[in-house]
């Protein structure tokens, strides 16, 4: 088992049908493996805070997810309410529309108002959903997260149309610099996939394979 990799793993359960059932295993299998955090729907925070306590195992959420079409205001809500029932790292998807518009303003509001929200009380991290955009994009919302005081910049939701890839983890680390974090999710599936991630500049990995990741073996998990 690789206990280097397991470091680097945000063990996943983000999707709609997620049971309490499901999320008690995930924390059970979290602090076995020694994965980083789980990261689980903000309905999960407060159940998953409760099964770590005491443990190495952090916990992530997500804010305004899937889409990022929801409000500033509603995802600063959102990052405080998490924090409250005990996330200590928060992963919030940027508003694509206005990126895509060249509301460049808007976008840096968007991600420094969960900046704020989170008060240094909370790692957060930026998914800029890079299937959806141009090279320039990526560059240019990696930048906008960076000056909103970001503390990773991560590629994707698993539920959109691609995750991560080798070269999109590059271009991220090139223009984020070693300071800022860079997290590979959606797709990593093994552990050679992980490796190469890795191998590109990234510095956590989202997953729902973790255990097969750490194991050596495959899996058909798409997050």
């Amino acid at each position: 088992m690789s206990k280097a990799l397991a470091k680097l793993i945000d063990h996943t359960a983000l999707k709609a049908d997620t049971t309490k059932e499901q999320i008690l295993e995930l924390c059970t299998e979290a602090k076995a493996y020694g994965f980083f955090s789980v990261c689980v729907n903000p309905t999960w925070v407060k159940l998953a805070a409760e099964q770590l306590a005491g443990s190495e195992v952090a916990v992530c959420t997500v804010i305004g997810f899937p889409l990022g079409a929801s409000t500033p205001e509603v995802k600063a809500f959102e990052t405080k309410n998490a924090i409250a029932n005990g996330a200590t790292e928060v992963d919030m998807v940027i508003n694509i529309g206005a990126l895509k518009d060249k509301d460049y303003q808007l976008v840096e509001e968007d991600i420094r108002a969960v900046v704020d929200a989170a008060n240094e009380k909370a790692l957060v991290k930026v998914i800029i959903e890079t299937s959806l955009l141009t090279d320039e994009e990526k560059v240019k919302v990696c930048q906008l997260a960076v000056s909103a005081g970001t503390d990773y910049v991560k590629t994707s939701t698993g539920f959109s149309t691609g995750g991560a890839t080798v070269a999109d983890i590059a271009l991220m680390r090139q223009t984020v610099g070693s300071d800022i974090g860079v997290k590979a999710s959606g797709g990593v599936r093994d552990q050679n996939g992980a490796q190469a991630v890795v191998d590109a500049g990234a510095t956590r990995i989202g997953a729902s394979a973790g255990i097969a990741i750490v194991k050596g073996e495959t899996t058909d998990s798409d997050y």
